[in-house]
């Protein structure tokens, strides 16, 4: 049965599995496919130092899919939806020793956590690279994901953090829980239809949804939609699931994050810089919420997890509706150099 559970923090979560995430992304020469091997250490005790941690290099290849409404100034409309199939890097290093935080309403509080690099591209639009095309660059993200022990002032129980900046102005700190299962994970729909903001159940589907109409002004065209198929636009999801269809897996860890101070528990938020929060007359596109779920998966023949799956929805508020932005990716575990 699954558990949420103080013992599943971030780093013991992972087993203290080395792991090396990598799809391709072609940023500087002779780093082609690079990706980095991480090897966690559990929660430091009070005033105990983390172990040394080693990082590896190694090689490897994923993708994924990238849905955005985007604001648009003029005629024909408010919104364009972008499409994007992608290669993907991720690359991770341990934070040597623990990460303090000074408690007054109870004892301090030592985290442990990891850096990452978050690269994403878009392997439908090519640009001219140091020996041939390669895909363009769609998203950098750097980060920190934080192991976050028990605490008794607020009363809330071992939690994950991911602290993440985007160069498009927005920052986010989602926390939340980890959790377990034997076998595969069940991976929810994800939907990419606009609501009233505040509103879910007003959600009502565009033209832009549908491959078939005809939506050359508002909506990505060929080649840029090499890949998608309508079951991708129904629901970005389907592209972990197909990826699962082959796969035999034998048990599961779960990172269930949010930015909503609220839920899954209490923390969370984010900050825009002032061209996306807007003024008076509202936003030009602020990012209200994000809630995302990692799977790391141990495949059956394996002793440790060795893929990694996860889908993120943003919200983007703009002209008085919520607009999801959907990115899922695979991501695959591979051996050292």
């Amino acid at each position: 049965m699954p558990t949420n559970s103080a013992s599943l923090a971030l780093a013991s979560s992972l087993k203290e599995a080395k792991w090396i995430y990598d799809p391709t992304l072609h940023t500087r020469r002779r780093r082609q496919h690079r990706l980095a091997l991480l090897s966690l250490c559990p929660v430091p005790r009070r005033r105990q130092v983390l172990a040394p941690c080693k990082a590896y290099s190694g090689l490897g290849r994923g993708n994924g899919f990238n849905v955005i409404w985007r604001p648009h100034n003029g005629a024909p409309g408010d919104h364009f939806l972008e499409l994007n199939v992608t290669v993907e890097t991720l690359e991770f290093d341990v934070i040597p020793g623990s990460i303090p935080n000074r408690g007054l309403l109870q004892g301090d509080l030592f985290m442990s956590g990891i850096r990452y690099l978050q690269q994403i591209s878009d392997v439908n639009v090519q640009v001219a690279g140091p020996s041939g095309s390669i895909p363009a660059g769609l998203h950098a993200e750097p980060g920190v994901w934080l192991n976050i022990p028990a605490t008794t002032d607020p009363l809330v129980p071992a939690s994950v953090a991911r602290l993440a900046s985007i160069p498009h102005g927005t920052t986010i700190l989602a926390q939340g829980l980890a959790s377990s299962v034997q076998g595969a994970p069940s991976i929810p729909a994800a939907s990419i239809t606009p609501f009233q903001a505040g509103n879910p159940a007003s959600a009502d589907p565009l033209p832009e949804q549908e491959l078939a109409n005809d939506t050359p002004e508002t909506r990505t065209q060929a080649p840029g939609i090499n890949g998608v198929d309508q079951a991708m636009l129904d629901n970005p999801n389907s592209v972990l699931n197909q990826a699962l269809a082959t796969e035999t897996i034998a048990s599961t860890i779960a990172l269930n994050v949010s930015s909503d101070p609220t839920t899954p528990i209490l923390g969370g938020g984010d900050a825009n810089t002032a061209f996306l929060q807007g003024g008076p007359d509202g936003p030009n596109a602020v990012a209200a919420r994000i809630d995302a779920t990692f799977w790391l998966m141990t495949r059956q023949s394996q002793g440790e997890p060795d893929l990694l799956q996860y889908t993120q929805t943003v919200l983007l508020n703009f002209n008085g509706l919520s607009w999801p932005h959907v990115t899922v990716g695979n991501l695959t575990k591979l051996p050292a150099a």
